[in-house]
Order: C-alpha cells, then structure tokens, then sequence
C-alpha cells in the first residue's frame, strides 16, 4: 500500500467515526454570517463590540499546543487564524477536533474576533463542525506539483498551492469583461451563434468534425465566433453586435496555439478599417487599463506600450525588402525559392503561392514589436474583406502586431455578392487540391448578400491577447487545458 492509499485509509476511518456517532460529514448548508474578507476589513468593529461571526473555510494548516489549536483557514476571500481552546468549545468538541480533522477539511466556526499577543488577527472559536471531510492530503505548498502535466492535469491543486493561479481565473474574468463593457457602452448588443455548423467559415483553419445523430448529419465545431452569421445579422438590421464564444480548430499546439480557446468578434454597420483602427487601439488601452492597470508590457523579448502612437506595416512592403518577392506577382518558384533562402523547409510539391507567403510573413513577423497595424494584404489571402479602392489587388485589412505576433484582426466587410461567390470558389478550390485550412464555400452566406448587407467593418481577438499580456503560454493562461487521458 502506498503512502498516499494510507492516508486515504486512515481519512475514511474518521468519515466513517463521524457517521458513527451521527454527525453527517457533507451537511446541506451552512450558517456563514461573514466571508474572511469581510471580518477583516471590520475587524476593529466587530472586537469592538464582541460580535458573533460565523465563518467557513478550508483548513490550510493545523498547530497544536496541549489542549489547544491554531488553525489557518481560507475560503477563497481571504485567509484567517482560528483559535480552538478545550475550555470554550468543550472537551467533547476538542476530543472529536483531534480525532478526525485534517488539513484540507472544510469546516465552519462561531466565533468572536480577537488580537492575539502577537498581534494576529484571529477568532476565538465558541463551536466548530466538519462541512467537508476530504479524504486526500493537499500537496505541500513547498514541495508541491512541479511537473507540468499534473500541473494542467489537476489544476485545482496548482490553483490552492500557487495563488498566481487563481489571480489568473480573475484576470481572465476582467479581459473578457473589460470588452464586453467597453462594447455594451457603445452599443453593440451581445448575441449567440451556432457553435455547429454545416459549413465552417469566417477564418482559414482546418474543423473537427462530428455527426449530430437526430438530423443524421456531419456537422463541424465552429472555427470563428460566428463571422458569417454576425454578418447575417447586419443583413437583417442590427447595426451592432458581438460575440464572446468558444472556437475549435483542430491545428497544432504551440506556444501560441490551441485547439479550443475563447474569442471576441464584433461587427459595425456604416463603418470602415480605417474608423476601426481607432476604435481598436482605444479597446486595447482599456482592456490594458481594466485588467492590468497598465499599458506598458514586457513580452518575451519585446517591450511594448499600447498608449504609445501605433505604427503601420505593409505586407508587401516587408516582404520586398525581407526575401526580394512582390507577394502581388510572384510566381510559385519564385516564392518556393525565397522559403529554401529563408530556411524554411516545407513540401514544394504541396505548397501553393497563398501558403508559402504567408510562411515568409509570420517569419519575418517576429522581429516586430508593436504596436502596430499590418496592412495591404493580398486579395488571396483573405477571402471576407474588401478591395481596397486604391488597389484591387489588396484588401482593406488590418491585423494587430504585437510582441511579434499577431493579436487581433480587422477589416472592411465584404458585402458584394458576386466577388464573395468568386473568392469563395476559389477557397474551394484550394482545399479541393488538399488544403485542409481553405475555407469551405457558404452559398448560404452569399444569398444573405443577395438581400444586402450595409457597408460594415469586423474585427475578432483571442485570447491569445491575455496570455501574451500575461507573458505566458497560452495553456498557461487557460484554467483547464486539454490533456490527454491519463494512462
């Protein structure tokens, strides 16, 4: 038997000697009258005026001293000392204290609030009774999970040992919401969409895919927050909308990369990329603001300020003075020719003008620290966005770089039928010919166009964004990132 199965024996026989003498281990309810936080902050009040206080929490340590105990206790607001004397709850209390708590258990404590001479904040216990027998021991918080894989893998252990862990679910809640605020106040309504779909669309990746049995059909896990359906919104008269949804793309993992992750795309009638690079440099400041209280951010080896003026980067621009190639006119050799001299090794025989150019770009990508706007893309490498009016042969896009990647993007929508109709056959094509991350035709969409859709400008970011603020991988930064099923 191993140490960890003796400890558990050992935590059974004190649940069961708690069933014994009729005592329910797991009551229903408790009779909390203040979180840890709250005693705190009025401690001076309630020592003042000798008030009862009824808090609960986890027991994180226990020191015993005769017939007495210290114990520490936290219930996710903050952490305080109990003192437990046999005199004031009683010998019988005491024993039974002694007999089957363990660090790790929830318990609950009446009370009042007191100094000790040392000055500790603390409560003097008048009762006590068990609200959760654990029957595992917490690792030690010095000597705890170290390895990564059980890290991820039981992350709720990672969260009580490393208080950077929780403070990442709250700055999580504050990203996502600092967005949702900013956009609610200037507007936009939030909707859902479809997370199964018949066709993916609205990003170039490659889908899971799955069989819904009611209807007996194949259907895929989105790839996008709801692009194409957002935009049949606006075909339908609501000027403003967003989404903050779930993903699934069925790609790599990387440090930057998952499988499936959150992400914000909106959407706005009358407007432009040009309104939108405003717009966005200013939700950027204020996500900073709300979640970090700071713009100034070092990431990796880039230090970055947001409220600084953002540049701007032309794609084709770079890739000229970078690898000697006008992604415009380009021929496949030569762009094939340009990835051997870069040290990028693919398969020629499956590459194509759009992949290799791209593979060129996200080199050369990071070397730049941002922030900063990336623009005049070529048409074939974004099929949603408009033409630009100066040059057809780019789109009005715009992505954010930032730390040498890329954080966000943003365009003026594509809202004439007939080019959406080409664009998208010619993805077809693509992934009739094995690209996998083509995107698939919509026809459906394109009616929607028929009827008329306003001209709009979109944007979408990931959180991709937090974890880069955050200067961690981006499993990291999620609370709980998929694993594989353990042997």
């Amino acid at each position: 038997m191993s140490a960890l199965d003796e400890i558990r024996a050992e935590r059974l026989r004190k649940l069961s000697l708690l069933e014994q003498k009729g005592i329910n281990p797991y009551p229903n309810r408790s009779s909390r009258t203040h979180e840890i936080s709250s005693v705190l902050t009025e401690f001076e009040n309630l020592t003042a005026d000798l008030s009862v206080v009824i808090v609960n929490g986890r027991i994180r340590a226990i020191r015993k001293h005769g017939g007495s105990a210290f114990l520490d206790i936290e219930d996710g607001t903050g952490r305080i000392q109990i003192f437990l004397k046999k005199d004031e709850i009683g010998e019988e209390s005491f024993s039974l204290f002694e007999e089957v708590v363990d660090t790790g258990d929830f318990i609950e404590v009446s009370g009042s609030a007191f100094r000790t001479k040392h000055g500790q904040e603390s409560i003097q216990a008048s009762t006590w009774r068990m609200l959760a027998k654990t029957l595992r021991p917490i690792p030690d918080e010095w000597y705890g999970l170290h390895n990564e894989d059980e890290r991820f893998r039981r992350r709720y252990l990672d969260m009580l040992l490393n208080p950077e862990v929780a403070a990442i679910a709250k700055k999580r809640s504050l990203f996502w919401n600092s967005m949702r605020s900013y956009l609610l106040k200037a507007g936009f309504i939030e909707v859902e969409t479809p997370v199964l779909e018949n066709t993916t669309g609205g990003a170039e990746a490659r889908p899971f895919e799955t069989h819904h049995n009611a209807l007996d059909i194949d259907v895929f896990l989105r790839i996008s927050a709801g692009e194409l359906w957002q935009k049949k919104l606006l075909v339908g008269g609501l000027p403003k909308v967003f989404e903050i949804g779930r993903i699934f793309r069925n790609e790599g993992m990387s440090r930057e990369h998952l499988q499936d992750y959150t992400q914000l795309e909106f959407y706005q009638a009358y407007s432009d990329y040009e309104e939108g690079k405003r717009m966005v440099a200013d939700l950027y400041r204020h996500i900073a603001k709300e979640t970090f209280g700071t713009t100034t951010f070092t990431i990796g080896d880039h230090t970055v300020d947001l409220a600084a003026e953002w540049d701007t980067y032309n794609f084709c621009d770079i890739l000229k003075r970078e690898y000697g190639i006008d992604p415009l006119t380009a021929s496949l050799e030569e762009v094939v020719s340009a990835l051997k001299e870069a040290g990028i090794e693919k398969d020629s025989e499956a590459m194509s003008i759009e992949r290799g150019v791209d593979l060129l770009w996200k080199k050369v990508r990071k070397t730049i620290s941002g922030p900063g706007f990336l623009i005049g893309v070529p048409v074939y490498l974004e099929p949603l966005a408009k033409r630009s009016e100066q040059n057809p042969a780019v789109v009005e896009r715009f992505q954010i770089i930032l730390a040498g990647s890329e954080m966000g993007k943003g365009f003026s929508e594509l809202n004439n039928p007939i080019d959406q109709r080409e664009r998208f056959m010619k993805q077809q094509a693509l992934r009739d010919a094995g690209d996998a991350e083509a995107q698939m035709a919509d026809m459906e969409f394109v009616e929607a166009l028929e009827y008329g859709m306003p001209p709009a400008f979109g944007f979408g970011l990931s959180e991709r964004l937090f974890s880069f603020l955050m200067n961690m991988d981006v499993r990291e930064a999620q609370l709980f990132p998929l694993m594989r099923p353990k042997e």
